[in-house]
């Protein structure tokens, strides 16, 4: 018997313009010229060691982090593989300090990519999934030099977003706001498969991802339902939860979004001068755009994270997103329940003298 026929991601995007006649093609090429970048990252890292793909690099990102052999590679790639196609003004990564200008005997095209090459890079060593993240943005000025400011737009102007995750299979996950599909990579033919159309997740959850080595870090909020969920049945939730880390936002999102849960990696005391760890244009923003898509609710614990406007473009937030009930509830609790000891007045209840002294 013969199998069902699937559609490839080309199909997908061919059928996708058809249903909007003024679009030109260019966003399409522009998404399949990511796909080959993320095809060939995919395979540098399925390389590993074999092809000296492991370990650090002698050089550090712009946040001072030390970069992985795999971090370079996975942004070379990424800038080779759109530089040349005539739909871009300019590219921005985690991984440089300034955006990266179209070659002069290029083309200049009318969208902005934005994009971390290889997110969740100290699994590498330790074979763990990790992936690449991406948003497209429209440049002000088509045909143009792109500046750094024409980078800092809220994410709420996003045209598409995706993720490529890396694991046992290779799996492309994007949204151009018309909802989210994934397609799984089929080595033998070369070509990304429709095989997860439609992805929704659940309003309720069960599961939720924290790093639990920074709790004494943690704003009274997020103290409170994690409290809650560990207290499981017997606690105020009524129900047990299961907590998931996998130190790789590319693997939570994709998660959640197969099988529901809550990620939070909120804003917290270690660095006061810091309003959060994760970089709001590579990784918030299209991670935001995507679960919103997907029928999820993305935030900073304070606002919608798509509403956040950019002011730099390393710039960082904390973020909480999956199911739309569990982060409504993490929303209320900032709004009602935050207050931390040196907030409370001097002579309050939590204050230097207290009533029952």
């Amino acid at each position: 018997m013969l199998r069902a026929r699937k559609t490839t991601l080309t199909q997908f995007l061919i059928e996708e313009r058809r249903r909007h006649p003024a679009a030109s093609g260019e966003l399409n090429a522009l998404i399949l010229d990511i796909a080959l970048a993320c095809k060939a990252i995919s395979r540098a890292v399925a390389q590993g060691a074999l092809a000296g793909m492991l370990g650090d690099a002698a050089s550090a990102n712009v946040q001072g982090e030390t970069q992985k052999t795999l971090d370079l590679v996975a942004n070379e790639t990424f800038l080779r593989a759109n530089e040349w196609g005539g739909h871009l003004c300019g590219m921005v990564s985690e991984e440089m300090e300034a955006p990266a200008a179209i070659p002069a005997q290029y083309p200049k095209g009318k969208y902005l990519l934005v994009y971390d090459p290889l997110d969740g890079s100290s699994n590498i060593d330790v074979n763990v999934a990790v992936g690449s993240v991406f948003s497209i943005l429209h440049a002000p000025r088509a045909g143009e030099d792109a500046t750094p400011d024409d980078f800092l737009q809220p994410g709420a102007r996003q045209i598409c977003a995706g993720y490529a995750i890396y694991g046992p299979a290779t799996m492309l996950v994007l949204t151009v706001g018309t909802g989210v599909h994934g397609f799984t990579l089929d080595p033998l033919l070369g070509e990304f498969m429709l095989t997860h159309p439609l992805l929704a997740i659940d309003a309720d959850a069960s599961e939720f991802a924290i790093n639990a080595s920074n709790s004494r870090f943690w704003e009274p909020a997020v103290k409170r339902y994690v409290d809650e969920c560990m207290a499981g049945r017997s606690g105020p939730r009524g129900k047990d939860f299961n907590m998931r880390w996998v130190a790789s936002l590319v693997a939570e999102l994709h998660r959640i979004l197969m099988r529901g849960g809550v990620f939070l990696y909120p804003r917290d005391t270690r660095d006061p001068g810091r309003n959060g760890r994760l970089r709001l244009l590579y990784e918030a923003n299209p991670v935001g755009f995507i679960v919103e898509q997907a029928g999820g609710r993305a935030s900073t614990g304070y606002q919608r994270i798509l509403d956040v406007p950019p002011e730099a473009l390393h710039q960082r937030v904390g973020l909480i997103f999956g199911s739309a009930n569990e982060v409504e509830r993490i929303e209320q609790y900032h709004r009602d329940h935050n207050q931390r000891e040196y907030d409370a007045p001097l002579f309050g209840a939590r204050g230097l003298f207290r009533a029952n002294l």
